[in-house]
């Protein structure tokens, strides 16, 4: 099984277990070096779409599951990873409790910059809170623009 590091609506671990139900969530964690951002306005159907990017001194909190071989291109297909291109697998190195982990997580096929929705930005958030995120990283993402 690989590990895949979620950070935006995949922190849900509702929406994940029925979405890929044999890929259970292992830990949470912080990609270290990294923040959460939006582009690709023109692709979304309902504004800009969430990405990480490299950034020194920023941190996204992040979930933690071990995917198995059978629910990947489910995965993909979720994200626009399959199909649409929208989306790139990409190695990171994520920090947990236990310390550092490789894993992969999704980046943008497409640069940065534009607004999210209300809802979308409202559903990450609430992704966040439900993963167990420190009330401060949920307010943050509660109060950016939209």
């Amino acid at each position: 099984m690989s590990l895949y590091a979620a950070y935006a609506g995949h922190l849900d671990a509702r929406l994940m277990s029925r979405r890929v139900p044999h890929s259970p969530l292992r830990a949470t964690g912080w990609l270290t070096g990294w923040r959460l951002t939006f582009g690709g306005e023109h692709i979304g159907w309902d504004g800009a779409l969430a990405t990480v990017v490299e950034s020194p001194g920023s941190q996204v909190f992040v979930a933690l599951y071990e995917v198995a071989p059978m629910d990947e291109d489910t995965l993909d297909r979720s994200v626009g990873a399959a199909g649409l291109d929208a989306y790139r697998r990409f190695r990171i190195r994520a920090h947990t409790l236990d310390g550092e982990e490789p894993a992969w997580t999704y980046v943008l096929n497409g640069y940065e910059g534009g607004l999210p929705s209300a809802r979308y930005l409202g559903e990450i958030a609430d992704a966040a809170e439900s993963a167990g995120a420190p009330h401060d990283y949920v307010m943050e993402l509660r109060k950016r623009p939209c």
